[in-house]
C-alpha cells in the first residue's frame, strides 16, 4: 500500500524548497532591473517574488495546521480552508509562470540576468505541477473521505506490553 502521507509530506518539502529557489532568482531579477533601469521592476516579476512567499506561509499553515491540530481538521470550515488556500496558492504559480514566459517572450532578452528570468519560470511551471498534484491529493481526500488531509496526521504509536 502507498503511503501517500510520506509523499505529501516529501511534496510540500519539494514546494518549500522550489519557492526558496525561485524567490532568490526572480528578487536577483527585480533588482538588476531597478538598479539598471532605475524604474520599479515588472509586475510580472514581481508578482512571481510574491507567489514564493506566499507559498512559504501556505506550506507551513498545510503542513502544522492538519499535524499539530488535527482535531479541527473534521469541521467543515477547515477542511474546505485548507482545500481553498491550496488551490489559490496553485493558481497563483500557474498565473505567474504564464505571465512571465509571454513577457520574456515578447522581449529581446540575451544575458546572465536574461537566463535567470527564463530558469525562474522553468522552475516556476515546475512547482504548478507540484502544487496541481497536491491539490488533486487533497481533493480527493477532503470528497471522498471527508477528511482535509489525513495522511499528514501525526503518526499513531501503539504500546506493547513488554516491548
Amino acid at each position: 500500500m502507498v503511503n501517500w502521507g510520506k509523499i505529501v509530506l516529501g511534496a510540500r518539502g519539494l514546494q518549500a524548497l522550489l519557492s526558496v529557489v525561485i524567490l532568490g532568482l526572480m528578487a536577483y531579477v527585480a533588482s538588476w532591473w531597478s538598479t539598471h533601469w532605475r524604474a520599479m521592476s515588472p509586475v510580472e516579476v514581481n508578482f512571481m517574488v510574491f507567489s514564493p512567499v506566499w507559498s512559504l506561509l501556505a506550506v507551513a499553515a498545510l503542513v502544522v495546521v492538519p499535524m499539530k491540530f488535527s482535531s479541527l481538521t473534521t469541521s467543515a470550515p477547515v477542511k474546505f480552508g485548507l482545500l481553498a488556500l491550496e488551490t489559490l496558492t496553485m493558481l497563483y504559480w500557474f498565473a505567474g509562470f504564464v505571465a512571465l514566459a509571454v513577457f520574456l517572450r515578447d522581449r529581446i532578452c540575451f544575458g546572465a540576468v536574461c537566463d535567470v528570468a527564463k530558469a525562474g519560470t522553468v522552475l516556476s511551471a515546475v512547482n504548478w505541477l507540484v502544487w496541481l498534484g497536491t491539490v488533486v491529493l487533497s481533493a480527493v481526500t477532503v470528497f471522498r473521505k471527508g477528511q482535509a488531509a489525513p495522511m499528514l496526521k501525526e503518526p499513531k504509536v501503539e504500546m506493547h506490553q513488554g516491548v
